[in-house]
């Protein structure tokens, strides 16, 4: 069953928001160092980066999925194509991290790394948006 946050609008929309504020903050910290050459602290704050996406994004991502998108489509029905594409949308962004993991082992923060860095919030924008409209209003 699905905690009452993320049942509310205003409470989820907070959630979406805090999300992407913090990883656009790790996201422009990490880039300063870079930008300082200081890569010993831009690979520590890639770290925090892929970490902060797991333990806040992804998990309020795996939250939805296992309660609150099958109540909607209890309730609803008709929403049952909404939250299949809410879900690919999830899964894209666990595709991204993993390929950030992967990429980061051969290319350690190469521009690929720092491009997925940006579709990852590229997409969690697009999609809190997107959930927003279609099972809020």
């Amino acid at each position: 069953m699905a905690g009452p946050a993320l049942k509310q609008l205003h409470s989820h929309r907070a959630i979406h928001e805090g999300g992407l504020s913090g990883a656009i903050g790790k996201t422009e910290g990490m880039l300063e160092f870079l930008q300082q050459g200081d890569l010993t602290s831009a690979n520590r704050a890639a770290d925090d980066l892929i970490d902060y996406w797991k333990t806040r994004v992804i998990s309020h991502a795996d939250a939805e999925e296992e309660g609150f998108y099958g109540e909607i489509v209890e309730e609803q029905p008709e929403l049952k194509d909404a939250v299949t594409q809410l879900t690919r949308d999830h899964d894209l962004l666990r595709i991204i991290v993993k390929d950030i993991e992967e990429l980061r082992e051969k290319e350690n923060l190469s521009p690929a790394v720092l491009q997925r860095f940006q579709a990852l919030m590229v997409v969690n924008e697009i999609h809190s948006r997107d959930e927003e409209r279609l099972l809020f209003q």
